[in-house]
């Protein structure tokens, strides 16, 4: 079994940087074959000392560099199949309700104004996943972690992960929790150098540390010279969360179990109004993908997007069944499906892509029926053994999953 690493859904709004205007198409689906080659970004328009920065930036890249970058990601578990489109989807999106939120919404005006060729270099050379890599490679649980811009949800998230680990029938005295914070590698030439080592490799052997400190500081410079990028603060930089796991993989690298949660991600919960119960959900849908791992609950018969949105729409089922249940956060329902919509913000309508998490309103309706679990339990005392809640979700997946459409 090879690394697994699942993405909330909120890299399903990063995957088109949140903006609905047309960008490069990732590493994956282009070769760059000579070092001279330029990017396929257009920088008309952009000031003079920016546009250096870009040349700079090619100049010091290695003429493989696309294929280093895809390997790092395989090997970390960071593929971009989760965001890639696929032609042989057996969802039509005729069939199903999928409206924006206003958690997408929020997020299509988090990078109104920067130049479309800032923002094409950043994504096509990999700006979006830094700090998630820093996250993998750097950040481990610690005492001093603070979880928000401003440490605003440290307390309830440390508290909330302890819960977690009592409540389900796993094996998770191992499981982290990681905070990412994007000025912490956006803004540090140290740190972000060692990213860009990892992802790049070090093509110049004989000065590997000046390498990738140079070229951090070219980037640095790049997302410096956009003030809506805040030095690296936009939230979109950090607007995601995931769960990692080494799990069975014959070559691990040694990087722990662990729950990451960005800022950014909690900065557009809160910019929504979910800033109480949504982080919570977060956390619980993420650890629902460790009871996941640890149960082997990944594998099914459905294939491409079918099979994510199963493995999504199941964790928000566990995540909310945690939250609802008496012994779990014993949160009302009706507070958190029905006010909040903390899952149903999280939806996505991208349904030919290998990262689908569902609709909004299939997020929802799983929501809905777990919580509906928890509420209607004889016993509500009893925690259901994780095989048993799946059994009960697997059961009820092809209502979850019907059309909806009008």
């Amino acid at each position: 079994m090879k690394k697994t690493l699942s993405m909330a859904a909120s890299l399903a709004i990063a995957a088109t940087c949140a903006l609905g205007m047309a960008l490069p198409a990732h590493a994956a689906d282009t070769t760059v074959t000579n070092r001279s080659l330029q990017s396929p970004i257009d920088t008309s328009g952009m000031a003079p000392q920016t546009k250096a920065i870009v040349d700079k930036i090619q100049a010091m890249l290695p003429a493989d560099w696309e294929s280093r970058v895809k390997a790092a990601r395989a090997k970390y578990g960071l593929n971009e199949s989760q965001w890639s489109e696929i032609s042989d989807s057996v969802i039509n999106p005729g069939d199903h309700q999928c409206q924006r939120t206003e958690l997408t919404t929020y997020a299509n005006s988090l990078l109104d104004g920067v130049h479309p060729g800032v923002l094409g270099n950043l994504q096509f050379y990999g700006g979006f996943d830094w700090a998630a890599f820093d996250a993998l490679i750097v950040g481990t649980e610690s005492k001093s972690n603070t979880f928000g811009v401003n440490g605003e949800y440290t307390q309830k998230l440390t508290a909330e992960m302890k819960n977690l680990k009592r409540f389900w029938d796993i094996d998770s005295a191992g499981i982290q929790l990681v905070p990412m914070h994007g000025t912490d590698v956006l803004s540090s030439p140290e740190r972000l150098g060692h990213v860009l080592s990892v992802m790049y490799g070090n093509p110049i052997e004989e000065a590997p540390r000046e390498w990738a400190v140079g070229l951090a500081e070219l980037f640095i410079g790049l997302i410096d010279s956009e003030p809506v990028l805040q030095g690296g603060a936009n939230p979109m930089f950090t607007f995601n969360a995931f769960a990692y796991s080494e799990k069975g993989d014959p070559e691990p690298l040694g990087v722990s179990d662990r729950i990451v949660v960005g800022d950014g991600i909690l900065q557009g919960m809160t910019a929504v109004g979910l800033g109480d119960v949504a982080p919570r959900a977060i956390v619980g849908h993420e650890f629902g993908h460790h009871v996941q791992f640890q149960k082997d609950l990944f594998e099914s018969d459905l294939t491409g997007p079918e099979a994510t949105r199963r493995t999504e729409l199941m964790a928000d089922a566990f995540g909310t069944y945690y939250l609802t249940h008496a012994r779990g956060e014993s949160l009302n329902a009706a507070r958190l499906l029905t006010s909040e919509k903390s899952f149903y913000q999280v939806g996505d309508c991208s349904f030919t892509s290998r990262g689908h998490h569902g609709t909004p309103n299939q997020r929802l309706a799983s929501s809905t029926w777990a919580a509906s679990v928890a509420d209607d339990a004889a016993n509500q005392g009893h925690i259901l053994p994780s095989l048993k809640f799946d059994e009960l979700f697997e059961a009820k997946l092809p209502d979850l999953v019907k059309p909806d459409a009008v």
